[in-house]
């Protein structure tokens, strides 16, 4: 798996140079925003679930400074936020409205369509909610995310030396 990520990982070299980073270039020398190792690759698991499920267009975008922010292997950090993409937005935001609701006791709306327009139109009434839910879950899948990955890398590594 780690030489199928690196094989589609950018050169950082290219990279540093780029114009259109910005401020991020100066940044993208640090080795571990591009090692595929168990801080890296755990720390890009907390950032990019974290940024997956806020509701802002565009995540990739806060993925990004947030990987240089925390040493996470970048590529990483901003692939992981395509976790929510158009196809899986819906359900999952639908489901984050359903769980900020259950936390604040507000009754679900019941005739809830799957439109832009019915949201705009009930925003409203659902927006706290609607946020509080996405907010737990970013915080619980990055937490979760973070110790899942180092508990597989440890428990493959006990695996090695148990062969041995």
């Amino acid at each position: 798996m780690k030489k199928l990520l690196k094989r589609y990982s950018p050169n950082p070299e290219e990279l540093k140079n780029h114009k259109y980073l910005g401020w991020l270039s100066k940044h993208l020398h640090d080795r571990s925003l591009w090692n595929f190792n168990r801080r890296s690759i755990s720390k890009a698991f907390a950032v990019g679930l974290f940024c997956a499920f806020i509701p802002i267009p565009f995540q990739m975008l806060l993925a990004a400074p947030g990987a240089v922010i925390f040493s996470a292997n970048l590529p990483l950090s901003v692939a992981l936020v395509w976790i929510t993409n158009p196809i899986t937005m819906p359900p999952i935001y639908y489901g984050c409205y359903k769980l900020g609701a259950w936390i604040l006791g507000v009754e679900v709306q019941q005739d809830f369509v799957m439109s832009l327009e019915y949201v705009w139109e009930v925003f409203g009434a659902i927006w706290q909610p609607f946020l509080l839910g996405c907010m737990v879950v970013s915080v619980v899948s990055a937490l979760v995310g973070y110790w899942a990955i180092q508990l597989i890398y440890r428990f493959k590594a006990y695996k090695r030396t148990k062969r041995f």
